[in-house]
């Protein structure tokens, strides 16, 4: 069995990465591309959002946030950063705006407990305040620890270093917080209300066309939604991309694994979207029907 998890501590979250948008256009060129509100969102905030193929799935996940008004960052998986940032470059055209990877620039830390609290004083789940050591984003608590995303100064990265927390100890948070992430094995696989993203506040129904709106809004009003995203518990290995089945229907896949990561028990923890009527009569289990167990558990957040 692995060791309780730390209480407190700074994780070099390697698993993500950054892009960075900036020029006079970059509000307005995000806002045409992304499924929240780019142009709506203060100095002061952070959000989540999506990046979607014409035909709805999602391509790219971030926590977005603004350095000013002309300067956008964008987190995402570090393994799909390359590929999205080629693709969203594709859309600029005359736009007066610059993609980059500011991965470097803007590494990325997680802070977990005491040190957390410390560096984000009262700021409550989303806000986003601007310290010596770089930008600091509160995260939803998880488990009663407090977590935050900090885009680092590169001078001031190794100040945080001094406590360092397991980066597989984060990413079972990240599950357990129930916000998904697209990696490279899940992209086009989902539309943003599989993965709750729009129960999460990731997705704005009120503003602007973007690619995949009016499938979007479509899985939105017609109330055509089938599928969902679950947290469950299993003994063996997971990975995302995984597919999941029912024992009564062994034949196709019942979901797929959003996210996956060991916890501290050594048990593993995975967000799963999965076809509703599947959550009923019987166990889900992971690769075929008669692969390990999946234990639902609880989502600390309630779905509509």
């Amino acid at each position: 069995m692995n060791d309780p998890m730390p209480p407190e501590g700074v994780a070099r979250l390697t698993h993500l990465g950054v892009i960075r948008a900036r020029g006079p256009d970059a509000t307005r060129f995000l806002q045409s591309q992304l499924t929240n509100d780019v142009a709506g969102m203060g100095l002061a905030e952070a959000r989540l959002a999506g990046f979607c193929s014409a035909k709805g799935r999602l391509q790219a996940s971030f926590v977005v946030w603004k350095a000013a008004p002309d300067d956008v960052l964008l987190a995402c998986s570090a393994d799909l950063l390359a590929p999205t940032l080629k693709r969203l470059s594709m859309f600029v055209l005359r736009a007066q705006c610059k993609l980059t990877d500011a991965s470097e620039q803007a590494p990325l830390l997680g802070l977990v407990g005491a040190a957390a609290q410390a560096a984000a004083a009262d700021a409550k789940a989303w806000e986003k305040r601007d310290i010596a050591e770089g930008t600091v984003i509160r995260l939803p608590d998880v488990h009663g620890l407090a977590r935050c995303l900090v885009a680092a100064s590169t001078s001031a990265d190794a100040a945080h270093a001094t406590t360092p927390y397991p980066l597989e100890d984060w990413r079972w948070l990240e599950v357990q917080s129930g916000i998904p992430t697209i990696e490279a094995a899940t992209v086009d696989r989902f539309v943003p209300q599989m993965l709750n993203l729009e129960v999460l506040g990731g997705v704005d129904f009120q503003k602007g066309c973007y690619p995949g709106q009016e499938v979007v809004a479509r899985s939105q009003y017609r109330g055509t939604l089938k599928r969902r995203m679950f947290l469950f518990d299993c003994a063996a290995a997971v990975a995302a991309g995984q597919d999941v089945f029912h024992a009564a229907d062994p034949g196709q896949p019942a979901g797929m694994v959003v996210n996956a990561a060991r916890g501290p028990s050594g048990a593993w923890s995975a967000l799963v979207e999965v076809k509703l009527a599947a959550l009923e009569g019987g166990p889900l289990h992971l690769g075929s029907a008669d692969g390990a167990p999946l234990q639902r558990a609880e989502l600390p957040y309630a779905l509509l």
